[in-house]
């Protein structure tokens, strides 16, 4: 339930997880920056998304949590790539279509000597495309 978007609750879920929030601050501080969070992606203008991250980094900080903290750090090591995100709004979907892929064929070709045919194994795979 605490994963969950609030629209994607069940009808029972719904005060379970209000009893479970009141119950526990520190969730509750989570479950509120998490939704901050997702409200960052809509985001269209960079440094409108600069500012929220900011904030949010604020945010984080204020609740003291040391897990959340550790989260924030990770945010912003990989903050440039986050920003980039609204200039080039590119999903990974693809990418990690195919590098499935290519380990499928790896298992598949397990015991083969040679380099090149396991690159020909791969371009055989993606007619076009490489």
């Amino acid at each position: 339930m605490l994963l969950k978007n609030e629209k994607n609750l069940k009808d029972k879920e719904k005060p379970k997880l209000e009893k479970l929030l009141n119950l526990n601050e520190n969730l509750s501080k989570v479950s509120i920056l998490k939704d901050e969070l997702k409200h960052i992606w809509e985001n269209d203008n960079l440094l409108d998304m600069r500012d929220a991250l900011n904030d949010l980094y604020d945010q984080i900080l204020e609740t003291e949590l040391t897990p959340v903290i550790r989260f924030v750090n990770q945010l912003k090591r990989h903050q440039y790539g986050i920003l980039n995100y609204v200039l080039y709004p590119i999903h990974t979907s693809k990418l990690e279509g195919t590098n499935n892929k290519i380990k499928e064929i790896k298992r598949s070709a397990y015991g083969f000597h040679d380099n090149r045919y396991f690159a020909l194994k791969i371009k055989q795979a993606f007619p076009g495309n490489i």
